[in-house]
């Protein structure tokens, strides 16, 4: 009865080291008597027991490797701290294992050797302002070398790049400076464009001054002249009218209308303050024509 019980507990031990169950995403490498034999993929997997044997399991996932700030040189000679990240990924698990002892310290000195290789063949400005740059030529050159350990490596980000202090200090000071450089001209641009502006608004606003004072002037002469020609054509109508009146006299018309224009003088004259008057030489000729007017008067009468 022992026997029997012993035998059950047996089997029951090798049936279950015969079966493996492999989570998804992952894999498992598995040796026959110490030699590679077959990858165990995600699921349900039997194998021998006492002849084959799980070597490791192997996570197919992307995977990240932090790595630690490293003093590196630049070309022009200026020490600072450099940490990035890496993403990888198992993509040849055989290889991964064969190839090399522990895939993850191989990436991590790899890329602490790499960083500072790419970095001294750079200056200080071209290594601040370059991060992309940096990243993919990190990626590129991580990719290759570890191409043979079954791995790919996905991206590299570096995260800080931190110089000296009193390197920092000085491009703060020189931050700083730049700053009040562009807000300097900013100010002046400003001021330029206003006083354009300004210039070019009172250059309009004299254009349209101009413009108002040349219409009103041409208004003000279109009006004299146009009073001139309603006075001259008055004046014609009234000689016509006078010489009309005179026919039948035989009288002068030009003396009738200077006799006209010398009686509106005489009351300009009387309204005139100053009672100092000087009459004219010819005064008894003009006289002689108030009598012809008279006369005219008295004919029509």
């Amino acid at each position: 009865m022992t026997l029997i019980i012993a035998l059950i507990i047996f089997v029951v031990i090798v049936a279950f080291s015969s079966v493996k169950v492999v989570n998804q995403a992952s894999v498992k490498i598995i040796e026959r008597l110490g030699k590679f034999h077959k990858l165990a993929q995600s699921g349900l997997n039997i194998i021998v027991p006492f002849i084959d044997k799980v070597r490791s399991t192997l996570d197919l996932r992307e995977q990240l490797i932090d790595i630690d700030p490293q003093s590196v040189i630049t070309r022009d000679n200026v020490t600072m701290q450099v940490d990035c990240v890496v993403y990888w990924q198992v993509i040849d698990p055989i290889k991964t294992v064969y190839e090399i002892f522990n895939v993850s310290i191989g990436i991590q000195q790899l890329t602490t050797s790499t960083i500072r290789s790419v970095i001294g063949e750079m200056d200080l400005d071209h290594t601040l302002s370059s991060r992309e740059a940096i990243n993919a030529k990190l990626r590129g050159v991580l990719d290759s070398a570890t191409d043979k350990w079954g791995v790919k490596v996905i991206r590299v980000e570096v995260r800080n790049i931190l110089p000296p202090e009193d390197i920092r200090v000085t491009m703060e000071k020189q931050m700083t400076a730049e700053r009040n450089r562009r807000a300097v001209i900013l100010t002046a641009e400003g001021e330029k464009q206003s006083a354009i502006l300004t210039a070019e608004g009172n250059q309009q606003s004299a254009i349209i001054s101009a413009e108002g004072e040349k219409r009103k002037r041409i208004l003000e002469a279109e009006g004299v002249a146009e009073a001139k020609l309603r006075v001259a054509e008055a004046e014609a109508k009234a000689i016509e009218i006078v010489s009309k009146s005179l026919a039948s006299t035989k009288a002068d018309p030009a003396s009738y209308l200077i006799a006209l224009k010398y009686i509106e003088s005489l009351k300009d004259i009387s309204d005139n303050p100053n009672k100092m008057v000087f009459m004219p030489y010819e005064a008894t000729g003009v006289l002689s024509s108030i009598a012809t007017i008279k006369e005219l008067f008295n004919q029509q009468s």
